[in-house]
């Protein structure tokens, strides 16, 4: 389960780059001893069950050891049988009540877009954690509906969940969002494919 307010320092949902690349694993402990990263979410396309799975049980040695909650993308299942600390599901990929028979009481977050009627109902079928977005232009989702500040302001009054804001989101355009009642911040492109700085100096950049 998640706390109703997120950790002032660890308030980071980062997600994996599209494709381990080869120093992925020791750029990942090093952006995970900045202790700012809450959770982790393995998302990964079109690539075998059995290689996420082998993927999976290293990062998982890696967010243990941070005290980082390890999240699997889209699969209670193969979040289940990695022994994740739980699963991410969107419009999609299935219900909390499914994810929920195969991962018990680990935590379970459910994309909501920008709408209040999704976000109600992930809240009544107890999800752990509501995500909103995408804020602003993002290259992993470049399609990805848009949502606005207006959805965060309602939902931090109306549903009491953690929020985690998804899109775009840079050490530039962040704070808008945590002020407007975000919890955590999702971020992937700007740590893993910067031109401009390494992983764990674009870590750095969030306070």
């Amino acid at each position: 389960m998640v706390s109703s307010v997120g950790s002032l320092k660890r308030f980071i949902y980062l997600i994996s780059p599209n494709k381990i690349y080869s120093n992925f694993y020791e750029d990942l402990e090093k952006v995970l001893s900045s202790k700012k990263v809450f959770f982790f979410q393995l998302r990964l396309k079109k690539i075998s069950k059995n290689l996420i799975i082998k993927i999976a049980k290293k990062i998982r040695t890696i967010t243990k050891k941070n005290k980082v909650k390890f999240i699997i993308n889209d699969s209670s299942k193969l979040a289940k049988k990695v022994n994740a600390d739980g699963c991410h599901i969107g419009q999609l990929d299935s219900t909390v009540s499914l994810a929920r028979k195969d991962i018990r009481k680990k935590i379970i977050g459910v994309t909501c877009h920008n709408s209040k009627e999704l976000a109600l109902k992930a809240s009544k079928d107890m999800a752990d954690y509501l995500a909103f977005g995408s804020f602003f232009e993002s290259k992993l989702k470049p399609n990805a509906k848009k949502a606005n500040l207006k959805i965060l302001l309602w939902a931090k009054k109306n549903i009491k969940k953690p929020i985690v804001v998804i899109g775009g989101i840079t050490d530039k355009n962040y704070e808008k969002l945590i002020k407007a009642g975000a919890n955590y911040i999702a971020i992937s492109t700007f740590i893993w494919n910067n031109p401009f700085l390494k992983p764990e100096a674009a870590i750095k950049k969030f306070k």
